[in-house]
């Protein structure tokens, strides 16, 4: 069997744990070794993407430009590309991109909010750069839903749709169920799946889509990415060889890639309880830090408060409704003591 396509986004999603601080020399060094290993698509920037330092989004440690200059210069057998949500980046930036030759972009919007990209779609279609369509928390939709959306984004001309699995709770079989809606409704539109692994099921999922002939699929070196980080190159790797599949890829090569780039940023192992409840609540972690900070002051367990805010809405976590439920979990889930919970960063949901 032949095996998907990669997309590793260590340098995009990876930028979620480190404070968006990859630099310049980072950049080269680590999509260099990716291309040289022969990752088919190469994502690097910002994690919120394009245009996010500009609006105060976390100030990166380099400037879209000086990013998409570091990839150019590095990538000479694969593709490389960027990331980029409507309302945060700009048309403009589709036409720096392309001035820098960019190969690939990807749009990513709520499933609410598709109609956002398509004047993104149309205008990095004109000008060469190969496009895809991210629908954000695909799992609060139904399987013929996503199914619908993914013919509305064939309509406005993605080449590729990706299911998003942005809080790492979905299931295999659930995974499966959208996977097989959209191709029985739309056979010739090639998909794409984005996984986390709050629930640790990152490979599995990623497994299943390959098995059910996705065409690409997301990794990071050692999964490092945001909340409890992505499917992991390495492991889904390893396990596309022991399924049976045919890659081009050496699992050493990469093992030892992860080894050099990304294990000395590591700094501890385990995931946070925190994690594991947005996985099981199905929360997008861009909510975190507002989430913690009405824990803590009204003295509240935000694992309790996550699970319960999410049986209300698990698209949008505003301010207010996340007070109300504090306000309700006071007298029954008190604040766990002593736990030093880690940090969290990027809002862009918000």
């Amino acid at each position: 069997m032949k095996a998907p396509m990669i997309l590793d986004c260590t340098l995009r999603d990876g930028s979620y744990v480190n404070n968006f601080q990859f630099s310049k020399d980072e950049t080269s060094e680590i999509s260099r070794d990716l291309d040289k290993a022969g990752f088919q698509y190469i994502e690097v920037g910002h994690g919120i993407g394009l245009g996010a330092t500009e609006r105060g989004q976390y100030v990166a440690a380099c400037s879209d430009e000086e990013y998409m200059k570091a990839a150019s210069e590095s990538v000479k057998n694969n593709k490389w590309g960027m990331f980029c949500i409507p309302g945060i980046a700009s048309l403009d930036h589709i036409k720096i991109a392309a001035d820098h030759g960019m190969n690939f972009i990807r749009i990513g919007t709520d499933v609410t909010e598709v109609d956002q990209s398509e004047e993104f779609i149309d205008l990095a279609l004109k000008n060469n750069i190969e496009v895809f369509s991210n629908f954000m928390k695909s799992y609060v939709l139904e399987p013929r839903e996503f199914a619908n959306l993914v013919s509305k984004a064939k309509d406005f001309g993605a080449q590729m749709v990706y299911l998003v699995d942005s809080a790492g709770g979905m299931l295999p079989n659930e995974v499966k169920s959208f996977i097989t809606a959209a191709q029985d409704l739309n056979p010739d539109v090639p998909l794409g799946f984005h996984g986390h692994n709050n629930l640790g099921l990152g490979v599995a999922n990623a497994l299943i889509c390959a098995e059910l002939g996705v065409e690409m699929i997301d990794t990071s070196l050692q999964g490092y990415g945001r909340s409890a980080g992505n499917t992991g190159t390495e492991q889904f790797i390893s396990a596309l060889i022991r399924a049976g599949f045919e890659t081009n890829i050496s699992s050493l090569e990469v093992m030892q890639l992860g080894e050099i780039h990304i294990r000395p940023l590591i700094d501890s192992y385990g995931i946070s309880s925190l994690d594991i409840a947005a996985g099981e609540a199905l929360f997008h972690s861009s909510y975190m830090s507002r989430v913690l900070e009405v824990a803590i002051d009204n003295k509240v367990d935000p694992r309790a408060l996550i699970i319960d805010l999410c049986k209300i809405n698990k698209i949008e976590a505003p301010i207010d409704l996340i007070k109300d439920v504090a306000e309700k979990l006071k007298s029954i889930n008190p604040a766990p003591l002593n736990i030093p919970f880690k940090e969290y960063y990027g809002e862009e949901q918000g």
